[in-house]
């Protein structure tokens, strides 16, 4: 069964919202592999979003939106709470003496990067918050094939570590056939038969 790379849910208006959103991030994020130190940022980061939420003037019976998604692509978690309140979301900087207004200061301390918008229906906004989660990149899957079919952009693995193929040409051996030269990065080049196997991975690219 795939894991789905985004899970969204509704908590009603009440102070048990927030320890209930921590509980569901810590669930979804255990799922998906997502390390301890990443986990822990996105609790709080969410648990002030859903307080701030909490806490605007909405008509009765609204609830709060929460979108959690996750990009395999990019490394990146995304955190969204929607509400049905005005304003707009501001970053403040409260006296020594102020219990509170730092939520945002610490969401914009642990998100790579925060904001609001409008919904889409014109009532409320959503405010997201980004974390980097390198632990969620998709890594290549590693195959063999004879080195006349490795390609432009895949990686090889030689001399013990994954090197990206920037050139690939053919060439002959003077007695042993069909050669291919590998051209890679950091200036480095290979040279085999062209029915070598070696390890790839990556896109097929091309030559």
């Amino acid at each position: 069964m795939t894991t789905p790379n985004d899970v969204a849910f509704r908590l009603p208006r009440s102070r048990r919202s927030v320890p209930r959103a921590r509980a569901l991030l810590h669930a979804v994020l255990g799922d998906w592999g997502v390390g301890q130190e990443v986990v822990d940022n996105a609790e709080l980061v969410l648990s002030e979003l859903v307080t701030n939420a909490l806490r605007v003037p909405v008509p009765g019976g609204r609830q709060v939106g929460v979108w959690i998604a996750r990009s395999l692509e990019n490394g990146l978690l995304r955190l969204e709470v929607s509400d049905a309140g005005g304003g707009r979301p501001e970053v403040r900087e409260p006296g020594e003496d102020e219990t509170c207004g730092r939520g945002l200061l610490l969401v914009e301390a642990l998100a790579d990067r925060w904001g609001y918008e409008e919904r889409a229906g014109g009532i409320g906004k959503t405010v997201f918050a980004e974390l980097k989660a390198p632990c969620l990149l998709a890594v290549p899957v590693a195959r063999e094939v004879a080195a006349v079919l490795v390609r432009t952009g895949q990686q090889v693995r030689v001399w013990g570590e994954w090197r990206t193929v920037l050139g690939v040409r053919n060439e002959q051996y003077a007695s042993a056939g069909p050669a291919v030269v590998l051209t890679l990065d950091e200036g480095l080049a290979l040279r085999v038969h062209a029915a070598e196997p070696l390890a790839v991975r990556g896109g097929e690219g091309a030559r």
